[in-house]
This record gives structure tokens, C-alpha cells and sequence, in this order.
């Protein structure tokens, strides 16, 4: 973990920021990117979210050992995202101003003792306890993870993130197989298991924390000159909107596709559990895939340009989705995932060079965001399948793409911002 690669936050190019600007730059090319840590700190995403996604993955194990009612289920959903979506913008304001470089270990540290409780309750208010520790946990590692990841991109910034987002991806995908594999045949006290995932976190995360610790230097407190062809902070605060408003529409239709596209193909080709449940399989992979390449693509042509084609170029087909066959549904899906999934990386990136001395916070909003939206949106669309037919779901969310329009309003940046 000790690669000698000496990246500060201050020392980066920032958009912003005159002073900072060349002699950053020219080391951080120079230097290239800590690929130990880069793969340390995308490892631990896959870890955290293969535990993120374990909650919902037992809610019918909980459901039949306890008793509980939707609302009830319900009510566990919005503890979990409470603390894992609103707690992150706070988070990360706070390791703005001063940077915790064990803080990745220690909010681990709260997702194990979460599963641990979880394993073992017999109440449900002990249940509620369990989510919000586990949501505690993701809100402490994502906003500060994401800052380690652009400390460690050697300037590649847009490749970093997108190394760190899938390792994400891949997590969320496992935590579900995982389940199937040992909690539903050995029962609730197997979630005791994933205490071991949550340990082996905690020992890379403090090894990353070991070289983050050096690297850290004080915030100067003397305001920052502006580039003078940086947009105003006016324009910052309207991109920032437009970019959440973007987050948006990405998560509600991605979210159309995660929670509930195995019950549309059952619903409308008759295809088995099993079968539909490969096609989502397929779908997770190309979203994954998608987000890997969102990055460096950003990084060579401009975000600016990933941004727009990865959210309205996914617009015509969307809209032919609804009306596609079994094979072109497939087709047209794994095209969807792919497209879609690039926007991320570039969003977050685009966001922390508007705002670049607020990474910490930047990254907490926007990964917070996205992870309620996505929340949000699978309780609306459920909604609305209960009341309209899940057909329904996606002839309405083809058009959600659309308001990728408004990244015609999105200020460009500095040359050297990309």
C-alpha cells in the first residue's frame, strides 16, 4: 500500500484554482496512478456494497421469521437509506474541512457491528438498529473512498472513479447471489458470515488509510483565485441542479430495470424465475461494463460529451423497448445499461471540478442522491405497477432519458479541467 506516490487534494488541477494548477498537474502526469490503491479502494467498494445490498436481499426471510407487513419492510428501507443517503453530504463537508484518514476502517467498523446485530435479532426495533449501523457505515465510506480514489488517479480522474464505481457495481450484483447461496439455506444467523467480509474491509481500508495519512496537507485558509474562465458561482449552482435533476432520470429508469424487469419478462414472454433472472444477470453485467468505460472516455473527449450521449442517447431506445420481442428486449436492454451506466463517473467528475475543494462533499451528495433516488424511485414505480400493469412502467419511463436535454445548459470547462 505504500507506493510512493505523493498526490495532495490542494496540489491537483482544479478548475478553478490558478495557483494549483501547473505544478500539479505536471506531477500527477508524471507520476501516474497508484494502482494498488486504486484497486484497494475499488475492492473495498465491491466489499461494502456486496453488504449493502444483502439488506434487501433477506427482507423475505425477515418477513416470514418475523411476521412483518409491507409497511414494516417498508420502514426498514427508509431507516437504511436515511442513514445511508442523507448522512453522506454531511459527511463529507466534515472530512472537507478536515480530512480522517482511519475513517473508512471505522465506519466499516459500524457495518459489521450491523450485520452482527442483524444475525441475531429477535426484535424489531433491533432490526431498525441493525439497517441504520449498516446505512451509517456506506454513508462514511462513500464521500471520503471517492476523494482517495481521484488522490490516487495520477490526473486520470475520470479512469479512477470509474475503477472505483464498478467495484460498486460488482457488489451490488453479488449481494443478492450471496444471499441465495447462504442465508436462505442456512437461515438469518448465517448473516454472521458476512462479519468476515466486513473484517477483511477493515484491514484494507486501514492500509489505504495508512497511505492516505501522509498525503494530507492543511487546508489553506486564504480564498482561492479564480481561473478566469471558470463559470460563476451562479452557473456552478445551476449546473449542479441540472447534474442532480440528471442523477434523477438515470436512477428512476435504472432502477425501473433492477427492481422489476424479471417480473416484466415473466409478465410478458412467460419466460421461467430462472430464466428472468439471467437476463438480469446479463443487464447488471453491461451496466458494470458501462461504468468502467464512462471514465476514460470522459477523460479523452470530455465529460461534458459523456454526459450528453450517456443520457439522452439512451432515448431511442428506451422508447422502443416497450414494444421489442424476447430477443430484442434482451438486446436493447444490455444497449441500456451500457449507455446509461457511463454517465456516472462523468457526472461525479464534472461535479467535484466545479466545486474542487469540496470533493468530500460533492461526492457524498451525488452518491447519496442516486442511491435514494434509485430508493424512490423502485417505491413509486411499484405504485404505479400495482395501479397501471408493469407494462405500464416502461412505456412512462422511456421518456425519462429525455431530460438529458437539459445538459445543453451545462457550463464548459477550463481546458485543463478535462
Amino acid at each position: 500500500m505504500n507506493k510512493p506516490v505523493v498526490v495532495n487534494e490542494q496540489d491537483q488541477p482544479a478548475p478553478v484554482v490558478m495557483a494549483d494548477l501547473a505544478p500539479a498537474g505536471a506531477a500527477t502526469a508524471a507520476i501516474g496512478p497508484a494502482y494498488l490503491v486504486l484497486g484497494g479502494i475499488s475492492f473495498s467498494h465491491f466489499l461494502n456494497d456486496t453488504m449493502q445490498s444483502l439488506i434487501p436481499s433477506i427482507y423475505p426471510i425477515l418477513k416470514a421469521n418475523y411476521a412483518l407487513d409491507f409497511g414494516q419492510i417498508g420502514l426498514i428501507t427508509l431507516t437504511f437509506q436515511i442513514t445511508a443517503s442523507l448522512l453522506q453530504p454531511v459527511i463529507g463537508h466534515i472530512t472537507d474541512r478536515k480530512a480522517q484518514p482511519f475513517s473508512l476502517a471505522i465506519g466499516m467498523s459500524s457495518t459489521l457491528i450491523g450485520l452482527a446485530l442483524l444475525s441475531v435479532a429477535h426484535a424489531y426495533f433491533v432490526i431498525l438498529l441493525a439497517a441504520a449501523l449498516v446505512g451509517l457505515g456506506s454513508a462514511v465510506f462513500h464521500p471520503e473512498s471517492a476523494r482517495i480514489a481521484r488522490l490516487s488517479s495520477g490526473g486520470r480522474y475520470g479512469f479512477a472513479q470509474s475503477v472505483f464505481q464498478v467495484g460498486g457495481n460488482f457488489g451490488q450484483s453479488m449481494g443478492p447471489l450471496l444471499a441465495a447461496l447462504i442465508v436462505v439455506p442456512f437461515g438469518q444467523g448465517s448473516i454472521g458470515f458476512f462479519c468476515l467480509i466486513a473484517f477483511l474491509a477493515i484491514v484494507v481500508l486501514w492500509r489505504i488509510g495508512v497511505w492516505y495519512k501522509p498525503r494530507i496537507v492543511p487546508r489553506s485558509r486564504t480564498a482561492p483565485v479564480r481561473h478566469p474562465g471558470a463559470p460563476s458561482s451562479r452557473r456552478v449552482g445551476a449546473a449542479i441542479a441540472i447534474l442532480i435533476l440528471l442523477v434523477f432520470s438515470k436512477f428512476i429508469y435504472l432502477s425501473s430495470l433492477t427492481s422489476y424487469y424479471t417480473f416484466y419478462l415473466i409478465h410478458k414472454f412467460g419466460v421461467t424465475t430462472q430464466t428472468s433472472q439471467v437476463y438480469l444477470f446479463m443487464f447488471l453485467g453491461a451496466t458494470a461494463v458501462g461504468t468502467f468505460f464512462g471514465g476514460p472516455i470522459g477523460d479523452r473527449i470530455g465529460r461534458r460529451y459523456v454526459i450528453w450521449f450517456s443520457i439522452l442517447g439512451v432515448l431511442p431506445f428506451t422508447l422502443m423497448l416497450p414494444y421489442a420481442d424476447l430477443m430484442w428486449t434482451a438486446v436493447l436492454s444490455l444497449v441500456i445499461g451500457f449507455i446509461l451506466s457511463s454517465a456516472m463517473p462523468a457526472i461525479l467528475v464534472y461535479a467535484q471540478e466545479l466545486m474542487p475543494h469540496r470533493f468530500g462533499m460533492i461526492s457524498g451528495l451525488f452518491f447519496g442522491f442516486s442511491f435514494g433516488a434509485g430508493g424512490i424511485g423502485a417505491a413509486m414505480l411499484g405504485q404505479v405497477a400495482d395501479h397501471k400493469g408493469i407494462e405500464f412502467v416502461y412505456q412512462i419511463c422511456a421518456f425519462l432519458p429525455a431530460i438529458g436535454l437539459l445538459a445543453v445548459f451545462l457550463p464548459k470547462m477550463p481546458r485543463h479541467a478535462h
